[in-house]
């Protein structure tokens, strides 16, 4: 009997997890949707299953008591279809997969099927066979159940099956990610399990072993696949309804047949008269156009919509828009219209909105702009300084490019373009110099540059260019309009004068860097640090603080003790192998002398990437020395730059000092 308990309670648990499912696609209603035929396919792996379970139960019920012939009869065939559904459950799981594939990853496993479909006829020839030869099963005179040879050799296909379908789709797996990678994985370890019950099913054919692999393969791909896709079509479904909300009407076509729907219809364009669906979208779209459109654009509103025009405006692009005047209450307004591949190369979405008042607002932004800020005064204060300036739009990114001609600022329209920032990504690798590429991508990311405007006037970035082979150090400059609704970018050649600067530098290196080392030690000083903690602030301060750093502070232990027991002149041999010690595990990091025995480095580079394995370096050599009473003894402290959160330099120094101070105390307690 419990054999029927196990198949009713899985039975149970299918039904209740995938009801849903079973109600709405197992009877495919010829939808050509990919998503709807993988349902389909899913629903009907889910009803083989079902079956399998009725016919477990029917297994449990009447086995063991079919002393008449006519419940041995049924017995008998019960165990027929027994091993139907399994070649069933098996034939249905694998056409689920291969539709699901090619819609996930395009993967064609026409092979797949073709393997399965021969193991589903081979078994239903096999059980032909089985009533002259017993090649499967039969049941002696007792009317015990006894497998047959080919019982084994049939399961045993079936479990390499699965294996095989197992690597299959964990080799799929592994080239994916995101959420899909984690489906291709369910799916995989699902198959496994098919697999692992009928190897054991094999081994005891009176225990339900399938039954039990099947509910807990379904309740995987409920969980881990079909769940996951139905909340994210709802998502989606969400998404395309809020959006259609803007549009006046949008219609689905076929790009051939010219059959479509029409999905979205404000009241205010009901008076255009337009049927909810049709046969000919362009003989309907061109009827309605010689009623509705406005006299004037009637000759180039209807050279839009034939379908010879639609395709070729649309050829190898991912849309198309155009915009005329339509009559709405007898009143001409302006619609825009843009067209796009529905994705299936098949079909096409045409969206209508109502730009009017758009226009009109956009019209009163000009003449107000004209009002406050002519053209000559955009010349006067800023095309002067720079060889280009950029006019870009904050909500939508277009852009208009001005050249300046000539010393006086005149200006005159260079380029105009849809998005100056994706514009920008494109040309960064073709002209800007590789070490500068990153910085110069972070800096022009439009959320970047609001964030920095919103407490700056403007912002700036040095970058070089390759012209002929050279490079050109140029500046990039942005301001924020002052209605705040676009940036203004202004790019200036800096070459001379960066080349200006490194000669002055030149000349002044050699004083500064004496101002700047420590005598004893040759490492650097205190001012140089306050220099280098200025600059970071800086840089804080600027809104760069996407550079990552670190602090490490260290004080040398026993210095007043050389001192006063070996004199002066070996507690600066201490102090200057304290510094070479520092020098030499942090070779990428400058190290500064801020004190008589207080050193402080600055992380950078690798050496911050690899600061765990240095900072245990260092600590490990002072453990060392101070075991063995030689060497150096440095107690150390870390601080890490933590942006959002460290507003100056010294949080971070703070964090380091306190560090050092518990190292201190941990290092005298060893003594």
């Amino acid at each position: 009997m419990y054999y029927s308990v196990i198949a009713a309670m899985a039975l149970v648990v299918n039904l209740i997890l995938n009801w849903e499912t079973l109600r709405d696609y197992t009877f495919f209603k010829g939808e050509r949707d990919e998503q709807a035929l993988v349902r389909h396919r899913y629903a009907q792996f889910l009803s083989a299953v079902n079956c399998f379970y009725l016919i477990e139960i029917l297994w449990g019920v009447f086995y063991g008591r079919h002393d008449t012939p006519a419940v041995f009869a049924l017995v008998y065939s019960v165990t027929v279809f027994y091993f139907i559904f399994i070649q069933l459950t098996m034939l249905t799981w694998a056409r689920y997969m291969v539709v699901y594939l090619d819609k996930n990853s395009g993967v064609r496993s026409k092979l797949l099927l073709s393997i399965v479909w021969a193991m589903f006829i081979f078994g239903i020839v096999g059980l032909q066979f089985n009533r002259f030869f017993h090649f499967l099963f039969y049941f002696n005179e007792s009317h015990e159940y006894i497998p047959g040879q080919g019982r084994y050799i049939t399961s045993t296909l079936q479990w390499v099956f699965y294996l095989v379908v197992s690597i299959y789709m964990l080799v799929i797996a592994r080239r994916s990610s995101g959420r899909q990678k984690v489906r291709y994985m369910a799916v995989a370890v699902t198959s496994v399990i098919f697999g692992v019950s009928i190897f054991f099913q094999i081994l005891v054919s009176f225990f339900p072993v399938y039954v039990i692999g099947l509910m807990v393969g379904t309740c995987m791909i409920h969980s881990y696949v079909e769940a996951g896709e139905r909340k994210e079509k709802k998502i989606q479904d969400h998404i395309a309804s809020v959006m259609a909300e803007d549009y006046e009407a949008i219609f689905y076509f076929d790009i051939e047949s010219g059959e479509y729907l029409e999905f979205a219809r404000c009241k205010e364009y009901e008076p255009l008269n337009f049927a909810k669906s049709g046969k000919n979208f362009y003989n309907d779209l061109l009827k309605n156009a010689e009623k509705k459109v406005y006299p004037e654009d009637k000759d180039y509103a209807t050279s839009f919509f034939t379908k010879e025009a639609m395709k070729s405006n649309i050829e190898g692009k991912r849309s198309f828009s155009f915009k005329f005047r339509v009559m709405v209450k007898e009143e001409p307004r302006y619609y825009m219209f843009t067209y796009m591949w529905a994705g299936d190369g098949q079909h096409i979405i045409l969206y209508e909105k109502d730009i009017e008042y758009e226009l009109q607002a956009e019209k009163e932004r000009t003449e107000n702009q004209e009002k406050t800020v002519t053209f000559s005064q955009i010349a006067e204060s800023l095309a002067s300084n720079y060889d280009a300036i950029y006019y870009v739009n904050v909500e939508n990114s277009s852009f208009v490019g001005y050249e300046v001609n000539n010393i006086y600022g005149q200006l005159e329209i260079g380029e105009v373009g849809a998005d100056f920032y994706n514009d920008c990504y494109e040309n960064i690798p073709k002209l800007i110099h590789e070490q500068d590429q990153e910085s110069l991508v972070e800096f022009i990311n439009r959320d970047s540059l609001l964030s920095t405007l919103n407490t700056h006037k403007s912002t700036s970035i040095n970058y070089r260019i390759i012209s002929g082979g050279k490079s050109q150090y140029t500046r990039m400059t942005a301001r924020k309009s002052s209605d705040g609704s676009h940036f203004i970018i202004g790019v200036e050649n800096i070459n001379e004068e960066i080349q200006r600067e490194k000669q002055h530098l030149i000349e002044l290196k050699t004083e500064k860097e004496l101002a700047r080392r420590d005598e004893l030690t040759g490492v650097k000083n205190k001012n140089a640090y306050k220099e280098l903690e200025e600059s970071i602030q800086g840089n804080m301060d600027n809104g760069m603080d996407y550079l990552p750093y670190g602090l490490i502070v260290c004080d040398a232990n026993n210095l007043k003790k050389i001192n006063d027991t070996m004199g002066h002149a070996a507690g600066d041999e201490y102090i200057k192998a304290c510094a070479k010690l520092l020098c030499n595990i942090f070779v990428h990091s400058p190290v500064f002398r801020v004190g008589g025995d207080e050193f402080t480095v600055f992380l950078r580079g690798d050496d911050y990437y690899n600061k765990e394995e240095l900072v245990d370096k260092l600590r490990s050599q002072v453990l060392e020395n101070q075991k063995s009473g030689s060497g150096p003894v440095l107690a150390s402290g870390v601080g890490i730059y933590q942006p959002g959160k460290d507003l100056v330099v010294n949080d971070v120094f703070e964090r380091a000092d306190k560090e050092m101070y518990e190292n201190k105390q941990m290092l005298k307690g060893l003594k």
